[in-house]
Formats: C-alpha cells, structure tokens, sequence
C-alpha cells in the first residue's frame, strides 16, 4: 500500500552524526581511540536521549573519569560541532514530500537540551508535522515503546507508515511492527525507495 506519513531518523540521516570524527579532528585519532575504550561514550548520550539532563549527565561522567575530564566536557561544550553538518538533499526529500502534503514524522534518540540546541542550527527540525523525540518520550529506540508512542500519537501503524534510520536493528524493530522501511546508507537510495513508493516523483525527488 502507499504510505500515508513518512517517518524520519535523525542522526546520520538528515544531520550527520559522528563524535568519532569530531574528536579524531580534535585530539588524533589514537587518543581518540583510547578515550572511546576507556569511556562508553555512546552508552552516556543514551542517557540523554533517555531524557537525563545534558549537563548532569556529561559532568557527571567527566568527574569519573579524570583522566579524560577536558575532553569528555567536549561533548557538551561543543556538541553542535559533532552533530554536523546536515543532510543537504535529505532535507530537500523532506520539503519535498510536505509540498506533496505528505505528513512527515520525526522518530529519534535525541536529549530534551540536545534537540533544542539543534534548532537553533537546523531550522527544518522545527518542521515536522509531528515530532516523537526520545527525550521527551522516556524511551529511545530500538525500545517497543518508542514506536508504540507514535502509532498512538499519529493514530497511524502498520504499512501506513514508512521509516527511514540508518541502524538496522532500529529499522528491524519497526519492521517487525509491520511498518515500511528503509535502511537508510545515503540519500540517493531513500529518495529511490520515495519515489518507489509513489510517494514523489523523480523531478521532485532530486
């Protein structure tokens, strides 16, 4: 059937998301390799998306590992640095099925403070038509809980809906809820999978 809403992730696929890049840029790439084995780094920004506060959060890890202190506090100082640059033609994608009037979701693992920082960069994040933001949810995905709060939310489930993300098993979890998905590598191959989908043209879709 034809989607009747579209439902983005975020990171990595509108605003590109690498803190290993950014702190390789930073401090080497060795040392970065060292901070990352030392600190699970990814399992603090769960918190976060979990709803934490950013500041606590980041501190508190950084007080715990003192021999990683300055650069931990990084990723609170300079996190739009890390969370960039956006998307360009997945935004694009994105105005595009809104002109068509095709409702457009977002569905992301992103803190309370984090996504608001985002805004003020990304002015499109303040264009969903509805926006499931882990954070303000209590759940990040691939939790059932996530998915089951936009269904509710959106009063949509099953092959209504079609989501894109760029982690398999946040894909693989939608999936097993019967959603449309799309493992999203790069923006040649979701605009491909839209117009697929008859959901834009190839014109429309560049």
């Amino acid at each position: 059937m034809t989607p009747q809403a579209v439902v983005f992730d975020i990171g990595n696929v509108l605003i590109e998301w690498q803190p290993e890049r950014f702190f390789d840029s930073v401090i080497g790439e060795a040392r970065r390799r060292a901070m990352f084995a030392a600190v699970d780094l990814h399992a603090m920004n769960d918190r976060v998306d979990r709803g934490e506060p950013f500041r606590d959060v980041i501190q508190e890890t950084a007080a715990a590992t003192p021999g990683w202190h300055a650069e931990i506090l990084l990723w609170h100082d300079r996190w739009l640095d890390m969370a960039s640059p956006e998307v360009p033609r997945s935004v694009r994608l994105m105005a595009a099925l809104q002109r068509r009037g095709i409702p457009v979701f977002s569905l992301t693992n992103f803190g309370r403070e984090t996504y608001a920082l985002a805004e003020t960069r990304y002015p499109f994040l303040k264009q969903f038509d509805r926006d499931f933001i882990s954070g303000h949810i209590g759940a990040i995905k691939p939790d059932p809980a996530i998915y089951a709060t936009l269904e509710d939310g959106s009063g949509l489930s099953g092959p209504s809906l079609l989501f894109t993300d760029d982690r398999p098993d946040n894909i693989a979890a939608a999936a097993q809820r019967g959603w449309q998905t799309h493992h999203f590598t790069g923006p040649e191959g979701w605009a491909a999978r839209l117009v697929s989908a008859g959901l834009l043209t190839e014109s429309e879709a560049e």
